[in-house]
């Protein structure tokens, strides 16, 4: 997790850089990174995925939990813009671009509006704005647990009526399999292993973003193979950045709006306005794999993703900025 200004925009630099080789990788060699290709990366990704759960739940503290879990209208406010306020914006949007855009891209940002909300960049910017962490903890954590059977409820309730049949009950217990469990095991082995922990912690950031590039590599190589650019063309590049800024800045507004209305204090709206906003990345590749693992168009379903994912770290970073040079009472 990013623990300062410096560091944070490191990540967003090398990371950035990471997969814009990845799209290129993957637009001139797609057999090289194919699920079933020259390196058989298929077969390496699901044993990254679970390393990367575990570690996610033995990096979250029960105590800091504990500290945040009694703001019941905060933690209302932002699990209702993760799970009601997004996909109803993506309702509206669809209505109105549905003769502009393809079923392909209009999926992919569904896909984008059902996801959890992240935990590490939702902590650390809420740490940055001088936020309180503990909330921002239990509302990130809140949404990532909800996600695992929320997202695939809803991916299968809209995608089938659009000629992409998800097999819900597999696809869920897949998620259960290979995220949910490793997460709990981690959390549970905490208290044995948490000096471990700490001496790996440094590294699970690389590991982290080191399999999304890896999931994103297969997704993208077996896309581009079955016609990705040949149906959609490039400019589908510039119609994710703009989709991706239509549900940021609208949520990012809403959350803010919303929590002055509510009498939230600055410490609290902190909570909502990074909580509420954010989609996860580090959940929403892993889960495409799971839920769309067979689809042609998996390259443009996680696209939204990796758009918004960029976008919001660097307007929420100025953003926390602008928060953290508030007067100290």
């Amino acid at each position: 997790m990013p623990n300062s200004q410096t560091s944070l925009s490191e990540y967003i630099d090398w990371f950035l850089i990471g997969l814009v080789a990845v799209f290129i990788l993957a637009t001139v060699w797609p057999d090289l990174g194919r699920s079933q290709g020259n390196l058989k990366l298929g077969q390496f990704t699901n044993a990254g995925v679970c390393l990367l759960f575990f570690l996610h739940g033995m990096g979250l503290s029960g105590s800091r939990l504990k500290e945040g879990a009694s703001k019941w209208r905060l933690h209302t406010l932002v699990q209702l813009s993760t799970y009601v306020i997004f996909p109803l914006w993506w309702f509206l949007l669809a209505f109105v671009f549905k003769n502009h855009v393809s079923p392909d891209v209009l999926m992919g940002f569904f896909y984008l509006a059902v996801l959890p909300s992240t935990v590490s960049s939702s902590v650390a910017m809420t740490a940055m704005a001088r936020g309180e962490v503990g909330a921002a903890v239990f509302n990130a954590t809140l949404s990532m647990l909800m996600g695992i059977w929320l997202t695939p409820l809803m991916v299968g309730f809209l995608l089938p009526s659009n000629g992409l049949p998800i097999d819900v009950t597999g696809s869920m217990l897949n998620i259960l399999q290979m995220l949910f469990l490793p997460f709990l095991t981690g959390h549970i082995l905490r208290p044995w292993l948490a000096t471990w922990f700490d001496t790996v912690k440094p590294m699970t950031n690389v590991l982290d973003r080191s399999v999304i590039l890896l999931l994103v590599l297969v997704a993208f190589s077996d896309s581009v193979a079955e016609g990705l650019w040949t149906r959609h063309g490039y400019g589908l590049l510039i119609q994710m950045f703009l989709g991706a800024c239509l549900f940021l800045f609208p949520m990012l507004w809403f959350t803010r709006f919303v929590s002055k209305r509510l009498g939230f204090t600055i410490e609290e709206e902190i909570v909502a306005v990074f909580c509420g906003s954010k989609k996860t990345l580090a959940s929403g590749i892993p889960m495409a794999k799971l839920l769309f693992a067979h689809h042609p168009a998996i390259g443009v379903l996680v696209l939204p993703i990796i758009f918004y994912h960029q976008i919001q770290l660097f307007v929420c970073t100025l953003l926390a900025r602008r928060y953290a040079k508030r007067p100290t009472h």
